[in-house]
């Protein structure tokens, strides 16, 4: 039978938009790296991430669109916008943000190939975010005046009348509020209130950020201070031999010694799953990380790279053991604080 050679045509026709309609849906979901900017929610602040977005735009040609924000309140706009966010990717200063991200399905698995890189301490236990440098707390100290052996064994020994008036803290900052809410899950409510409520008490001065309490203690204004890390070995590279602050870690997993991370994960509401994810892998690359280790000063989280040997290698912390997505209940540890009388 001849078939009408006009049937054949629009046969052909309808085969061909078909066929090209299949190969456009395979392309979408199989390869999306022609899709576009890649939308990162910064928690990390803009002088500290760009350099690495920078280096991440370089390396791969991938442009990136950030949104810079607080942690806490990108991971709130995240939760609310749902699957309609434009963000990609969450870089978050703390885990505690990821974790509440967790908590509700709004971040994807990451590929076993990413989370091995870092430790199991300070990523994820289902795999949805990974830690991409670590921060400790620390209790600085004017080495001028006092010594290891002078410092009590836990930060609840500052609430000893020896410590009345020689303590600065800074309450809102993001960190302290991070190390208030391990408090409340190592110790309970009702100690880290009583904590608190004595520091008070005690006469303990308040701050605005790390940076101010570094910078009392090397102006013998303050003897200590309940700060992280790197402040005191970015300050240390700047003025050199002889700068008047050093750092002290309580022992014996001591909340005072906590390490908190930031870190980043995929949005499972994300449309460029496996590019999303190609950064979040350039985080724990050699390079990004090296940048953290030497510019920042925080605690690089993969073993190709060392930290810098101003600080105390990470291994040597004492630190306590918690799962830092835990972290996430901002709001009831803003509550303790505003009801210690601290905020």
């Amino acid at each position: 039978m001849t078939l009408n050679p006009r049937k054949r045509a629009g046969t052909s026709l309808a085969a061909l938009i078909a066929a090209m309609a299949l190969a456009v849906g395979l392309a979408a979901c199989g390869d999306d790296s022609d899709g576009g900017p890649l939308t990162v929610y910064s928690g990390r602040e803009e002088e500290y991430a760009a350099p690495v977005f920078d280096l991440y735009e370089q390396e791969t040609g991938n442009e990136v669109e950030v949104r810079y924000g607080d942690s806490a309140e990108l991971s709130a706009t995240i939760l609310e916008e749902g699957d309609n966010s434009p963000a990609d990717v969450f870089f978050s200063q703390d885990a505690g943000a990821l974790g509440a991200l967790e908590r509700e399905d709004r971040l994807s698995e990451l590929s076993e190939e990413t989370l091995v890189k870092v430790d199991d301490r300070f990523r994820s236990a289902d795999g949805r975010w990974v830690g991409t440098s670590g921060r400790a707390r620390v209790i600085a100290y004017d080495s001028r005046e006092l010594s290891v052996s002078d410092l009590p064994a836990s930060v609840f020994g500052l609430t000893d009348r020896e410590w009345q008036g020689r303590v600065g803290w800074a309450p809102t900052n993001a960190s302290f509020q991070a190390f208030v809410t391990a408090m409340r899950l190592t110790k309970g409510e009702e100690a880290t209130r009583r904590w608190l409520e004595q520091m008070e008490a005690n006469g303990v001065e308040s701050f605005g950020g790390n940076s101010e309490i570094r910078d009392a203690i090397a102006a013998g204004e303050l003897d200590v201070g309940l700060i992280n890390h790197y402040y005191v070995a970015q300050a240390q590279e700047e003025e050199g031999a002889g700068y008047p602050v050093e750092v002290y870690f309580p022992k014996r997993g001591d909340v005072g010694a906590l390490i908190n991370v930031a870190g980043a994960g995929v949005l499972s509401s994300s449309d460029q799953q496996g590019k999303a994810e190609d950064l979040v892998a350039f985080l724990l690359s050699t390079k990004a990380q090296r940048y953290f280790a030497n510019e920042t000063k925080e605690y690089p989280l993969i073993d190709a790279v060392a930290a810098d040997p101003r600080v105390v290698p990470l291994n040597q912390i004492q630190h306590p053991r918690i799962d830092l997505s835990n972290l996430d209940d901002l709001q009831g540890t803003l509550v303790v604080l505003r009801e210690s009388g601290a905020l």
